[in-house]
């Protein structure tokens, strides 16, 4: 316990950014009514002093991305199709897990901190697949994900929106027309691993999102979001550089600002 305990403590130094709680005590079913979850999971062996710990930090964590995305905080449960666990079990050093099949994003009790921004990136991706894409002949029960549809070229659904969506893909994998060199580097990686897991279009746009999440200096947050500004992956090639991290972080506040604003005319506060 005083191993999380100390986590917890250093992970909330380490936010910077509005009090969106007001100083608020918050717990996981606030979480779930502010953020619009579908269904919530805290595992049994999350103690009442750990949950109690880890709700403000989960709260900030959501709030902030909401905040930095322009979008109602009710957005964040994909009009409640994604579902929240915490501490429900999973693989030893798995931070976080969006799970395809339930739609649920999983986060880990003792290493779920700076997972969540990629692992909701994950749920949106899945989300919009089939909002974004014409998936009418596609025959697996489970539905594809809006990068994958990009990649495979995929007719998309008209709409001012998708056309934004299919800007941000374009950014991303291909600026200007070509491969862009995050993502030969990320062929590169999985060569030299002999996987195919930094290469594949999920991934990528995965680490493209979360690497302009923590550039953002409007927010500091090391639960949301952590290590793409530096560390082994980094240094490695594995997320966009400067320049490109800018060019992505337009595009994605040219698809998610009006995405916003069209929520919150729908009145989801």
């Amino acid at each position: 316990m005083a191993l999380t305990q100390n986590l917890f403590t250093a992970l909330s130094q380490r936010r910077r950014g509005p009090d969106f709680r007001q100083g608020d005590k918050v717990g996981f079913v606030d979480i779930q009514q502010t953020f619009g979850f579908d269904r919530l999971r805290v595992g049994r062996w999350v103690s009442k002093e750990e949950s109690r710990a880890a709700a403000p930090l989960i709260f900030d964590a959501f709030a902030d991305l909401a905040y930095l995305l322009n979008l109602p905080p009710q957005a964040i449960g994909l009009r409640q199709s994604l579902s929240l666990a915490f501490g429900t079990g999973g693989r030893p050093g798995v931070q976080a897990h969006y799970h395809s099949v339930s739609r649920e994003l999983a986060l880990a009790k003792h290493a779920g901190a700076g997972a969540l921004a990629h692992e909701f990136w994950h749920a949106f991706d899945h989300y919009i697949g089939p909002k974004a894409f014409d998936v009418s002949h596609h025959h697996n029960a489970l539905m594809p994900f809006a990068s994958d549809c990009w990649q495979k070229e995929l007719l998309a659904i008209e709409h001012p929106l998708n056309d934004r969506l299919l800007a941000l893909f374009a950014c991303v994998f291909e600026p200007q027309g070509q491969t862009s060199a995050f993502v030969r580097q990320a062929y590169a990686l999985d060569k030299q691993l002999g996987s195919r897991y930094y290469f594949q279009p999920t991934e990528i746009m995965a680490r493209a999102f979360e690497a302009v999440i923590e550039a953002d200096q409007r927010i500091t947050n090391g639960y949301l979001v952590s290590g793409t500004l530096a560390g082994k992956l980094f240094d490695a090639g594995g997320y966009p550089d400067t320049e490109h991290r800018q060019q992505i972080q337009l595009a994605l506040t040219d698809y998610f600002y009006p995405l916003g604003l069209a929520l919150a005319q729908q009145g989801l506060n």
